[in-house]
């Protein structure tokens, strides 16, 4: 595994508020507009191909199996963007995986309703992307996909705080809090928008993921000077 770039801005709180709300938005954008199927919670898309499966109904339990094989495969071109970029390439792994994203939200915006098993299995393709290349926050493991982990985290954060009084847990709890609730203004984003433009809806997510984009660039270049 190669060592990480200078000034690289991958486990910053700015940068997770923007991918949390993404997430939050794909999750609302493929629930509400596109046939009750979740873009990141693969446990609610895993329970109801079971649930479908034991009612043999065979075609809509493959409309919730897609996305989960979907999630994994985006899972797997991370760790070969991880494994192939190298500190001489133009982008950093981590940034090429959210261009990455851009791109792929930005083509779903264009699939009708008609479609919307391709459609869902793209925006958990990239919710794969993105769970697997942003996984810590301020150095703490975190996702900016799904809330269950991050509620536990930051729980026991505050648990500990109450307890020793030290402020860092305290700090660390509403990190995490602070992730969950991205998130759900990300789901109101998307619910909100879904109104007004559809199936064009996801753009807000592509728009966001490349503001993070630019911003990892941003902060490369601030942090040049300074220590790694």
């Amino acid at each position: 595994m190669h060592s990480t770039y200078k000034g690289q801005i991958s486990e910053s709180r700015r940068l997770a508020v923007i991918l949390a709300i993404s997430g939050g938005l794909m999750d609302a954008y493929t629930y509400i507009f596109r046939g009750g199927v979740f873009a990141n919670a693969q446990t609610g898309n895993i329970l109801l191909f079971g649930v479908k499966l034991s009612e043999g109904n065979w075609g809509e339990a493959l409309r919730y199996f897609f996305p989960v094989l979907a999630f994994a495969l985006g899972i797997i071109l991370a760790e070969i963007a991880r494994h192939f970029c190298t500190e001489g390439s133009i982008f950093h792994w981590r940034q090429l995986s959210v261009l990455l994203e851009c791109i792929i939200l930005f083509a779903v915006g264009f699939i009708p309703t008609t479609y919307n098993l391709p459609a869902n299995a793209l925006v958990s393709f990239a919710c794969g992307i993105q769970v697997e290349s942003f996984r810590k926050v301020k150095g703490n493991a975190s996702a900016t996909t799904m809330c269950i982990g991050n509620l536990r985290s930051g729980t026991q954060a505050i648990f500990d705080f109450a307890f020793s009084k030290k402020k860092k847990f305290l700090h660390k709890g509403l990190t995490y809090y602070g992730i969950i609730l991205s998130f759900i203004i990300g789901a109101i984003i998307g619910n909100v928008l879904i109104k007004y433009s559809s199936q064009r809806a996801i753009w807000c997510s592509s728009i966001l993921l490349f503001i993070g984009f630019l911003l990892m660039f941003i902060q490369s270049e601030e942090n040049s000077s300074g220590p790694s």
